[in-house]
């Protein structure tokens, strides 16, 4: 009797350890905005259910449509093996001074549509991701299991199965014809794989990720990590002291953070992340490596938004970057703050910007409302009240 009641403590012993496990496991999503959407939709609130209906649609499209690959791509990478991802980098066109136009020549800002066709992986991996996005989102909103069964056969066509797998590389990414057969550069196109990651994450929560697909994704995003940290390639994006270094950290931590390799994370960011805002914005707030961009505005809205980014991987590690300043006043609320004045139209952008500022505008809000509600920083709030009343009076 004694024994068995011992054998019955040990057993619920190990399920506590295993389920509080569990629930320590770090996550990449965050469900709070998921949970706020699906309570609006439930009370009927008239946006989100619009919201809602489209994104059905456009899911319900994804269940019979084809599966998403590399090896669908009409070019051929170096490799010889189209399992390989390739594209070429957006701002190169044929040079009109040669006869073959190579080496092609670059024109900030403005983008080859040749870069933009099924030629290379680009717009498939952008379909891909956001088709991944969607389906994890309308799963969670619906309960639709559907949903969940096509993001697990999307994943696995690109990542695991033999015949459609793409390689844990970029070694052709953004090449330049004529010069190179691939650049540090491309990695920021994957930037998206966090909604892989996510909606990993969403279908093991509901118990839908299957043993075999965790794993094969775990030694997949293993080996890319491995690629990112260790080849030549991830090794020089590392150090650009642009938006490809902080957009590299976000995808880096990212995985690590799915990985559950904490450790490498807080490291990262209170070394390479905190030395990298001390390098690219200055004492005033501008972040003079994108001001000197035709789209300099979009440039300095995107490279801070990936710094917030940053901010929230910190958040759940412990890692206080927000607060971070260096002795001569450089900061990330110190970038938003050189922001602002434009945002709210008490300053006139000086710098060159060739394209619509409108998303740009919306990111900084968005930013803005994260610092408030979150992080508790009231320093935007009069902003934002402001930014409020311009819409109401536009409403």
């Amino acid at each position: 009797m004694i024994k068995k009641i011992i054998v019955l403590l040990l057993i619920s012993i190990c399920g506590c350890n295993s389920a509080q496990e569990a629930s320590e496991k770090l996550r990449v999503i965050e469900y709070q905005e998921l949970e706020h959407q699906k309570s609006l939709i439930k009370k009927g609130d008239k946006k989100a259910v619009e919201n809602y209906n489209k994104l059905i649609k456009q899911v319900d499209k994804l269940l019979n449509r084809s599966v998403f690959s590399v090896v669908n791509k009409v070019g051929v990478p170096p490799s010889k093996s189209k399992h390989d991802y390739m594209s070429i980098g957006p701002y190169w066109w044929p040079n009109p001074e040669t006869a073959d136009g190579l080496p092609y020549i670059r024109k900030d800002g403005e983008i080859n549509p040749e870069t933009r066709n099924n030629y290379t992986d680009f717009v498939e991996n952008e379909n891909f991701l956001r088709a991944i996005r969607d389906l994890s989102n309308a799963y969670y909103l619906s309960d639709n299991i559907s949903y969940a069964n096509r993001a697990l056969k999307l994943i696995n066509t690109w990542f695991l199965d033999a015949d459609t797998k793409m390689n844990p590389n970029l070694n052709y990414g953004q090449s330049i014809p004529g010069k190179n057969d691939g650049r540090c550069f491309g990695i920021i196109e994957f930037g998206g794989l966090v909604e892989i990651l996510k909606c990993l994450e969403v279908l093991e929560d509901r118990n839908q990720l299957d043993d075999e697909t965790k794993k094969g994704m775990e030694s997949w995003l293993s080996e890319y990590a491995d690629w990112l940290q260790n080849s030549e390639l991830g090794k020089e994006e590392a150090t650009r002291e642009n938006n490809h270094g902080t957009h590299y950290d976000i995808q880096l931590l990212n995985i690590l953070l799915y990985l559950n390799r904490a450790d490498e994370v807080k490291n990262h960011l209170s070394t390479i992340t905190k030395a990298r805002i001390f390098s690219q914005i200055e004492p005033d707030g501008s972040q003079p490596r994108e001001l000197k961009r035709t789209k300099s505005f979009s440039y300095s809205t995107m490279n801070l938004h990936g710094f917030m980014e940053l901010v929230r991987i910190g958040q759940k590690v412990g890692i206080a970057l927000w607060n971070i300043e260096s002795e001569d006043g450089r900061s990330i609320k110190k970038g938003y703050q050189y922001m602002v004045p434009y945002l709210i139209k008490e300053k006139e952008w000086e710098h060159k910007q060739i394209t619509s500022i409108k998303s740009s505008e919306a990111k900084l809000i968005a930013d803005l409302n994260y610092v408030s509600k979150t992080l508790k920083d009231t320093s935007f709030d009069k902003a934002l009240h402001l930014l409020n009343q311009k819409n109401e009076v536009k409403n």
